[in-house]
């Protein structure tokens, strides 16, 4: 996720609190960086602010539009009337929320923008006896409670998403991790073993099926 706000402390505050939430989060404080940022990577989310110095969070939503992206963008705004609303959705924004707002909500806004780019849209998310609610980032299997760590869910629910489909290690690596963590993407290795130990039952294939020299793939057990 990129959060782009011109406001360097609200910046580092909201991204803070988005990792603490398990999300990575790349910072940009101009309309410069934050260009750079989502013209050279695969977001699930951006949240710019409309007053971006240099190039401002309109202008930059405008050319993702024209080169057809289909990135998520919350454009936040001190701005809240009615015309000012309509003006930031015309442009291409998939949400609106004004300044000052609570984290809770923003948050809220962006799980709702994550599930409407993926297949699966329900909070609730159910792989054969397997299920994620993605609001109370709880994890069952066969009703049995999971628990993860902050990391672990993130890489679960990211596999989750795209169930059925080979994900590589490297765009595990670049949703996971942000530009700011030292990891390298052999530690999705290790994560995807943490997993296995915690998800699988004795006696059954393991739901996180490794594809040779693609990276993993998450399938239901179909019990015969």
């Amino acid at each position: 996720m990129l959060v782009a706000d011109s406001d360097s402390r609200g910046a580092k505050w909201l991204s803070e609190r988005l990792r603490v939430a398990g999300y990575a989060v790349d910072t940009a404080i101009d309309g410069n960086e934050a260009l750079a940022y989502v013209l050279c990577n695969e977001y699930d989310v951006a949240v710019l602010d409309d007053a971006l110095r240099v190039t401002s969070g309109m202008s930059i939503l405008s050319r993702l539009r024209l080169k057809n992206s289909v990135l998520h963008v919350l454009l936040v705004s001190v701005r809240d009337t009615v015309a000012d609303r309509i003006r930031g959705l015309d442009a291409g924004a998939d949400d609106y929320l004004a300044k000052p707002f609570p984290f809770e909500e923003l948050e809220a806004r962006v799980r709702a923008l994550i599930r409407r780019r993926d297949v699966q849209k329900a909070p609730l998310v159910c792989i054969g006896d397997l299920e994620i609610d993605t609001v109370s980032r709880q994890v069952w299997r066969s009703g049995d409670g999971i628990p993860l760590t902050r990391r672990e869910y993130a890489l679960l629910e990211y596999l989750a998403r795209r169930v059925g489909q080979t994900v590589s290690r490297t765009d595990i690596w670049e949703h996971i991790y942000d530009f700011a963590d030292k990891s390298t993407s052999n530690v999705v290795d290790v994560y995807i073993g943490y997993l296995r130990k915690k998800i699988d039952m004795g006696g059954e294939p393991s739901m996180i099926r490794t594809i040779r020299g693609q990276g993993y793939t998450l399938c239901p057990n179909r019990r015969q």
